[in-house]
Order: structure tokens, then C-alpha cells, then sequence
């Protein structure tokens, strides 16, 4: 089954002959090959590019690294090291340059390119040609965002391909919009379930993915020596998605209810490892009001629910978090940069004394020009619900559009206060702009 993801590709498109490194990254399995082995190579063949100007080299590939053999013979084609094998990046140097000329321009498409020996230089070394243009896709044990800002230093621009969005899901499925999305909300979006029909082989194949593949990139990444202990970690923050914590509480957890000895700065490393591999999404705490952030207090999704969920055995599938961790993840798939607010308010409480209170929104959406505020809302039983949900939009002191996505059949409306109110089919399906809601 060919599934469209034509946002990263339009991503890729815009990004062409812009004089950089088009690093095309994200969590493994999610399509990254394809998108721009397949769908871009297509592309490029549609604008009449000549396929001799395309070179396509994947360094997992036996038979594209048996191409390097006649360079260089004196030297192995692979060089055995701690880590696996990388390739001869004075083979590949000499077997471009074999096939280019430089008085054409050609468009080199690399996939894997963390399996080629020094290839920050190789790069860096081809976007100094002036006539190559050079997309890569690296796997997340080797290639990484950390890497990409430290090794590319401006030379590299990255375009992140996440797990399938609702709607890309929901345009592969044949099935009503509630099924699709209990289904969705159970297993995920990782492109590969799309070829699986039974749960067993959908259930096997997401904890097989976790712990054969992103556990041990990351082992060989970091060096994690304790793995049960980063288990217990891992299932803490699969359990808590959505909720407020920090190092510093993690560490007390350990403690006071394992009796393990797990320290904050070391459980900080490791939740940097979780999100610098793709796994994890940190989302900081905004003060709307006081402009600034606090630095307390991080909310933590996962970058596929799926994922999730086959971590803790599919026991936890709360419908308020779980719909969070699908808006977030949608906002986060458009472009928007995402925070969680706070709002503060002074009112009086039962005994006529003036209180101060936090409010919560559940995510405040930046854009260059703009901001949203977004609460995510599973029922809405009743007025006294409305005007909870309400409150702390009605309190950020601003004239940005405020919205609230409710996990109901309804038409959207505006209240009386000028909140749109929505629902979760409408957000995901008709609403790719938040401006175009009423």
C-alpha cells in the first residue's frame, strides 16, 4: 500500500536547490526511505530531470556498496569497527566523482548516510562542488537532532518525517471516522501496520519495535548500562503522559515507592537520550501573562500513541490524555511550535479572602506572527464543564483566537465569550489551518 505524505514531501520540494543539506530525520520505520528514495525520485523525474543526474546510493545496501569495489581496491570496502561497519568514504568520494560531471548538476539522494566513515566531511565536502544538490535520511542511533545542529553548524536543513497523522491514517483505512480512531488511538500510526490485519501481529510488531530497535539504538548510542533501571523510567513517563513532573520528582518516585537509587541528573541524560532519538516530546510551561517560561514542570508525549501504549502492555489507554497526546502530536506535525500555559488569577474563595489560582491551558500555539490557545476537552457534560474549560482562555489578557476541541459529534459554534468550540473529527480531518476555524 502506497501511503501519501505529501506534506514532507511538499517539505522536501521547497527545500530544493537551496544550497544546503536537506537531512531528512525522525524515528525508524516511519517512511523516511521511501519519502525520498520513492516519492521524491518521482518527483524529480516528473520535472524532467534526467535519471543519470539522480544518483541513489542507500549504505545498508549490499549491492550499492559493491558498486565501490573497483575504487580504491587496495582498501576494504567496509571498515569493521566497535559500532558495526562504516563505508570507505574515499571509495564513495572517488565513485561520485566517477559519475558526475562539473559541468552538470545532479541530485544526490543517500540513505543511511550515518553507515559512511566521516560523512559530516563527505557532505560538507559535496555542498562546496556548487553543482550537487545532496538530501540524506539517517537512522536514529547514529544521526541525530543533537548531531545535526553540532556537526552541520548551519550547512544542514532538517525536515522531520513523524508516524502517520490521523488523517494520513485515516485515508488508508475503509472504515467510519469513531472506529478509525479508537483504532488509531490503540495502535498508533507507524506506517508498517497498515499491512497488518490481526491485533496480535499489530501488538508483536509495535514491542518488537520498542525494545529491538529504538532500546538498543539507544544503548549503542548512549551506552546505557542499567537498562532495567531506564526501563522503569521509560514506564513511568508511558504511564504520565500529559502530566506535570520533573527530574527532581522522578528521583523521589524512585525512592520512596521502588527503593531505587536513581539520580535527577542522570534521569535528565536519559530523557534527553528519549528525545534527541525521537521517541518522546518534552513540552515546556509558559506564564501567559508574566511572558515567560517556567522552568519547573514539563508535560511529556510520545511521538506515536502506539508506541506507547505497547510499552505498558496496552494496560493504560486513559481516552483525556491519550486525545492530548493526538493534538499535541498533530500541532507539532503542522509546523506549530507548542507550549503548555499557566495562568494566574486572584479570586476570592469561600471565605471572602482573595486567592491566588493557576489555570491551565492546554497548549499555547505559536506561530511567527500569531498564537493560539487550545484546550483539549474529551466531554463537555454541561454548562458548569464549559465554563471550566473556558476559564482560563477567558483569562490570557490577549486577543488571540481561543479554541476547544471536544471529543463529540457536534457542529462548531462560538460561545458568547467568542471561544470556537470544535470537534476532535473536525480538527483532524477539516481544519489543517487553525485560522480557518470559525
Amino acid at each position: 500500500m502506497e501511503i501519501k505524505r505529501d506534506r514532507y514531501l511538499q517539505e522536501i520540494i521547497n527545500r530544493k536547490d537551496n544550497g544546503l543539506i536537506k537531512i531528512v530525520t525522525g524515528l525508524r520505520r516511519t517512511g523516511k526511505s521511501y519519502l525520498l528514495f520513492s516519492m521524491y525520485y518521482e518527483y524529480l523525474l516528473s520535472q524532467n530531470i534526467d535519471p543519470d543526474h539522480i544518483i541513489r546510493f542507500a549504505f545498508d545496501s549490499d549491492d550499492d556498496v559493491d558498486l565501490l569495489d573497483p575504487f580504491l581496491s587496495e582498501e576494504p570496502t567496509r571498515i569493521r569497527q566497535k559500532r558495526g561497519f562504516t563505508v570507505n568514504s574515499r571509495k564513495f568520494r572517488a565513485y561520485i566523482k566517477s559519475i558526475t560531471s562539473e559541468n552538470d548538476h545532479y541530485y544526490i539522494l543517500l540513505d543511511e548516510v550515518q553507515l559512511l566513515d566521516s560523512f559530516v566531511g563527505v557532505l560538507n565536502g559535496m555542498l562546496r562542488k556548487g553543482n550537487l544538490d545532496v538530501y540524506v535520511t539517517g537512522s536514529n542511533s547514529r544521526l541525530l537532532s543533537s548531531d545535526i545542529i553540532t556537526e552541520f553548524r548551519g550547512r544542514g536543513d532538517q525536515i522531520r518525517v513523524y508516524p502517520l497523522s490521523f488523517k494520513e491514517y485515516y485515508n488508508c483505512v475503509s472504515m467510519p471516522f469513531h472506529k478509525a480512531l479508537r483504532e488509531y488511538q490503540y495502535f498508533g500510526g507507524m506506517p508498517l501496520l497498515m499491512n497488518m490485519t490481526s491485533e496480535s501481529q499489530k501488538t508483536a510488531y509495535l514491542k518488537n519495535l520498542f525494545e529491538e530497535v529504538y532500546i538498543k539504538d539507544i544503548q549503542e548510542r548512549y551506552g546505557i548500562i542499567d537498562l532495567e533501571l531506564f526501563g522503569k523510567l521509560i514506564d513511568i513517563l508511558s504511564s504520565s503522559i500529559g502530566s506535570y513532573t520533573t527530574p527532581t520528582k522522578l528521583e523521589r518516585t524512585f525512592r520512596s515507592e521502588l527503593h531505587l537509587t536513581y539520580s535527577h541528573t542522570t534521569i535528565r541524560k536519559h530523557i534527553d537520550c528519549l528525545i534527541d532519538c525521537y521517541l518522546l516530546e518534552e513540552v515546556r510551561r509558559y506564564d501567559v501573562k508574566g511572558k515567560k517560561y517556567i522552568s519547573a514542570n514539563s508535560k511529556f508525549y510520545f511521538k506515536d500513541i502506539g508506541l506507547r501504549n505497547a510499552r505498558i502492555n496496552f494496560r493504560q489507554n486513559e481516552p483525556t490524555h491519550v486525545m492530548e497526546n493526538i493534538i499535541y502530536n498533530e500541532l507539532i506535525c503542522r509546523g506549530y511550535n507548542v507550549d503548555v500555559g499557566l495562568v494566574e488569577i486572584n479570586e476570592k474563595n469561600g471565605n471572602g479572602n482573595t486567592v491566588r489560582k493557576d489555570l491551565e491551558v492546554d497548549f499555547v500555539v505559536n506561530t511567527a506572527t500569531g498564537r493560539y490557545y487550545i484546550q483539549s476537552a474529551y466531554l463537555i457534560t454541561d454548562e458548569n464543564k464549559m465554563n471550566q474549560e473556558e476559564k482560563s482562555l477567558l483569562h490570557t489578557g490577549d486577543h488571540f483566537k481561543k479554541i476547544i476541541i471536544v471529543n463529540d459529534d457536534i457542529k462548531p459554534y462560538k460561545t458568547e465569550s467568542g471561544t470556537s468550540v470544535i470537534s476532535l473529527e473536525d480538527f483532524l480531518l477539516s481544519y489543517e489551518d487553525l485560522d480557518s476555524i470559525i
